[in-house]
């Protein structure tokens, strides 16, 4: 075959695994051979549309069939495949529309009124609608201008069964994932067929996946962990992938129960919120076999509420830019390194460095550093961000602080400085503030994270008011409601005199999150 990234992946399935189950999701249950040939329809009704190798395509939904449908349709072509988080603002979506040049947009019918403000402006000239549920809105005709729309379904109906081996290296672009930078502006980190077969590689290594897996799936696709760290090597391994649109506790015991599940993912919220549901001590867990969770370390007694159920959690570090795993901490060490986000990926290195390159010793904080196959080499049209990330041209400056013990278990001592985790979402006060800023009462503000039992942590906005205005909590939120997603807007508000500032004026925000982070 030409094409060696991950079109090729369901293809080669359809023979090695046909008659076996590949995807369970609301539109039902779909067989290896049956998904290869929606994806070899769905290729050639794309190519019909304008899609080559080289194109965008963007998808907006929830964890459902057409989701990785479209994935692999794109990777068939050697297109470039573009998720984006149903949680977005319309401007939110409306940029990475733009900066990504995508010419289809394919949508969830639930998300219709978010597609069309959101694609308005763009070069989108086809929408694909994929029938999942009423639609939010009724369609602006002004904005869908020039626009055509079709269902999903109609689409692939039109599409020759012909399997398309088009010419596609691990080296060729898969991906593009837009993370908030630091500095308010999204990226677009671009990963490749290489990046997401590595990474795959790796978790079949450290996590044991095998074909008789049943991998619930209740974290969103959009993000790179869900994609990454479950379905990619589940599927690639042949394995049963079961995708649940929304996560809610009870609905996910019911799920586990009722198709055997044996490995599912999430963050601490996700393991608390179910281990803390009436129905825990009820419902029959005994086909788990792998727990995986990032984000954060798991609290201790969530962990002795699943070891109680004979249970223990694999944990790990990464991020998008390493597609996304650079570390794993094993199930057995979970007691024993409590704290640690385990070892290099066996694909993957990961170094200390101090800020002038320097590699440290272990127990000595410095600059996580990963280098591997599965890290990008580079941002979507963005060669300044992309210089400013790589330490020698190959180790990729994560940004995070930590050390590693004299055994190479990584610890993270401080995460990307200013970065929110708020339930698993990555939140960059930069991006908020930029907005906050903007009122006209505010004269300057801070945007920090702060303790919450249910998601871990939520932003909260530390401002100064000019002389002369007043400004309420309910102004900022207002403000910022049509502008970005929900759990990016501060849930509360203080208003200060003044902000602690360093000598050449930037604002100190450990000293914030000491004073106002309880």
């Amino acid at each position: 075959m030409r094409n060696q990234g991950l079109g090729s992946w369901i293809h080669k399935r359809r023979v090695k695994s046909a008659g076996k189950t590949a995807i369970i999701s609301s539109a039902g249950q779909l067989a290896y051979d049956d998904f290869a040939l929606r994806v070899d329809r769905l290729a050639s009704a794309f190519a019909d549309r304008g899609l080559a190798k080289g194109d965008r395509l963007a998808y907006l939904g929830e964890n459902h069939a057409a989701f990785l449908e479209t994935f692999f349709a794109c990777g068939t072509l050697g297109a470039i495949f573009v998720p984006l988080n149903t949680r977005l603002a319309p401007p939110e979506i409306q940029f990475a529309l733009q900066d990504s040049g995508s010419k289809i947009l394919v949508h969830a019918r639930t998300l219709e009124g978010l597609a069309v403000r959101g694609g308005r402006e763009t070069a989108v000239t086809h929408r694909l609608v994929v029938e999942d549920g009423p639609a939010t809105v009724s369609p602006d005709g002004e904005i869908e201008s020039g626009t055509a729309v079709e269902l999903f379904e109609d689409a692939i109906a039109s599409g020759s069964d012909e399997h398309r081996d088009v010419e596609v290296s691990l080296d060729d672009p898969a991906m593009i994932l837009y993370t908030s930078g630091t500095t308010g502006r999204p990226k677009g980190a671009l990963l490749t067929h290489g990046n997401m077969t590595w990474n795959s590689f790796n978790v079949l290594v450290d996590y044991d996946m095998a074909s008789t897996d049943v991998a619930l799936m209740i974290a969103p696709m959009f993000h790179v962990a869900s994609l990454g760290m479950g379905v990619l090597p589940a599927l690639l391994k042949g394995a049963t992938v079961v995708l649940e649109p929304k996560f809610e506790p009870g609905r996910t015991l019911q799920l586990i129960e009722q198709y055997k599940a044996t490995s599912i993912s999430g963050v601490p919220t996700t393991y608390q919120l179910l281990c803390e549901h009436p129905d825990w001590d009820k419902t029959d867990i005994n086909s788990l076999q792998k727990l995986t969770c990032g984000g954060s370390a798991v609290p201790m007694r969530v962990l002795e509420a699943y070891e109680s159920r004979g249970l223990s959690f694999s944990g790990g570090y990464g991020m998008t830019e390493t597609a996304p795993g650079a570390t794993s901490l094993a199930p057995n060490k979970s007691r024993e390194k409590a704290g640690s986000a385990g070892l290099p990926h066996f694909f993957t290195d990961v170094r200390i460095a101090d800020p002038a390159g320097k590699i440290l010793p272990a127990r000595e904080v410095g600059e996580i550093q990963i280098s591997g196959p599965n890290v990008i080499k580079e941002y979507w049209n963005r060669p300044d961000a992309t210089a400013e990330s790589y330490a020698d041209d190959v180790w990729f400056k994560s940004g995070d602080m930590g050390y590693v013990d004299e055994e190479g278990y990584l610890f993270i001592s401080d995460r990307l400085k200013d970065m929110i985790i708020s339930g698993g979402e990555n939140i960059y006060p930069a991006e908020v503030e930029q907005i906050i800023v903007e009122l006209e009462a505010v004269s300057s503000v801070a945007v920090i994270g702060v303790p919450d039992p249910k998601w871990g942590e939520v932003p909260r906005a530390i401002v100064t008011v000019r002389e002369g205005f007043n400004l309420s909590e309910e102004d900022v939120q207002n403000h910022l409601r049509d502008r970005l997603a929900r759990y990016k807007i501060p849930k509360s508000v203080v208003v200060v005199e003044d902000l602690p500032r360093t000598a050449s004026g930037k604002i100190r925000k450990a000293d914030l999150r000491k004073q106002y982070s309880s």
